[in-house]
């Protein structure tokens, strides 16, 4: 999905103490806009959120970043070089809309207004993706791969902090539909043709990184609910700098399964 977002590259493993500084703000908490995040404490279960503006906030930010992730992955297919790529990712396209569907009958459900609670989103997902649009087919995959990632990693992170069925529909959503082993084979397929592709999309990589985790303090300063969700549950977290050292490590990973130095 979910998109996935500073102001300029960052090397993240060089940089990681400094990104979790600058990811603490007076009330601690942040926010950050598929893929294999882990709980980062052993301090026990976290006492589940209410239904209240932060939890409605996480979903309806989620809600658009999936929606946005429809129509990439949508424009994504009628750029595939390939005959077969375009059906693989259409699907991977459906698949999101579908997980769209889902996080707008949780909101409903709730009483909110789905329109309503991705308002708030819209102007800093938009700015986002046009900060980091691709030049290429191999930039859209690495963007997809590396900016939903560390989206998916801070969302299944959060999602211990919420209620049982809160927490299961967040799961659901962040299923990897495919799409981590579509960009893997393809990136790798061409960086094997030519390994000069490879310092480019490492270059991409790094400014993805930096942009998603300025993105992820703007957003958390604006929207307090957020903020008070995160601070709420940053004990449970094992404190935040923490967590965004685990999504540092996640991201790290994944530039590993790309064959991209981090």
């Amino acid at each position: 999905m979910c998109n996935t977002i500073g102001e300029s590259p960052h090397s993240c493993r060089g940089s990681r103490s400094i990104l979790a500084s600058q990811l603490r703000p007076p009330s601690r908490a942040r926010l950050l806009p598929y893929c294999y995040a882990a709980h980062v404490t052993d301090d026990g279960p976290a006492t589940p959120a209410a239904a209240g503006d932060g939890v409605l906030d996480l979903l309806g930010l989620m809600a658009y970043a999936e929606l946005v992730a429809f129509f990439r992955l949508s424009d994504d297919a009628a750029l595939a070089p390939t005959l077969a790529d375009k059906p693989a990712l259409a699907e991977m396209a459906v698949a999101e809309f579908g997980h769209f569907q889902l996080l707008r009958g949780r909101i409903e459900a709730l009483g909110a207004d789905v329109d309503e609670a991705m308002a708030p989103f819209v102007a800093a997902l938009d700015a986002f993706h046009a900060r980091t649009a691709p030049s290429d087919w191999l930039e859209s995959l690495v963007k997809a791969y590396v900016g939903d990632g560390i989206a998916a990693d801070f969302y299944r992170t959060v999602a211990t902090l919420l209620d049982a069925d809160t927490e299961a529909l967040v799961l659901e959503v962040l299923a990897d539909t495919g799409h981590s082993a579509f960009v893997i084979d393809r990136v790798r397929a061409a960086i094997a043709a030519d390994p000069r592709v490879a310092g480019r999309l490492a270059l991409w990589a790094r400014r993805l990184v930096g942009e998603a985790f300025g993105q992820a303090q703007r957003v958390a300063a604006e929207r307090e609910p957020l903020a008070r969700l995160l601070a709420d549950g940053s004990h449970q977290l094992g404190d935040l700098g923490r967590m965004f050292a685990s999504l540092t490590d996640a991201h790290e990973d994944r530039m590993a399964a790309l064959g991209l130095s981090s």
